[in-house]
């Protein structure tokens, strides 16, 4: 019942990568205006100096916004992959179950690395992004997905019996 448990969470870490890659994809300016907007440093009154400078290149928001959707992608395939991974072997020995959980895990680990890493770390940060209505918000959003995508992986990597 644990294995299933397992599954079936790392599956929802997947679909959570798969959804954001999507509906960033879909909203493609949207989402190019919004990072865009956070990496410009505009309408910070709290903090209102910053050690980097305002990025409005064109290329660079793109090029972020780029590297954002392609993290969500690793984080919906790599998980995804692992899901249907632990299901091939959710019959087998705990050796091999946790043996085939690498790709899962992975999945999880690249969750963080979206979520906390580029909108935590580097967006509230560097970039301060806290500052703003909208900043705020996606770092509210990115602190669920990393806090849900972070315990799934814990769980996950509690060795199975």
């Amino acid at each position: 019942m644990i294995r299933i448990l397992k599954i079936v969470l790392v599956a929802f870490v997947a679909l959570q990568g798969l959804t954001y890659f999507a509906e960033n994809i879909l909203n493609w300016e949207a989402a190019k205006g919004a990072v865009g907007y956070v990496l410009s440093l505009a309408d910070h009154t709290v903090y209102p100096n910053s050690f980097v400078p305002p990025i409005t290149n064109p290329a660079l928001v793109t090029l972020t916004l780029v590297v954002i959707v392609t993290g969500e992608l690793l984080v919906g395939v790599m998980a995804g992959l692992g899901a249907l991974r632990l299901l091939s072997v959710v019959g087998k020995s705990a050796e091999e179950f946790n043996n085939a959980k690498t790709l899962a895990l992975w999945g999880c680990g690249m969750a963080l690395v979206v979520w906390f890493g580029l909108f935590t770390v580097i967006g509230g940060g560097v970039f301060q992004m806290w500052q703003t209505p909208a900043g705020g918000m996606s770092m509210d959003g990115a602190m669920t997905y990393y806090l849900s995508s972070g315990i799934v992986l814990l769980f996950l990597n509690m060795p199975d019996r």
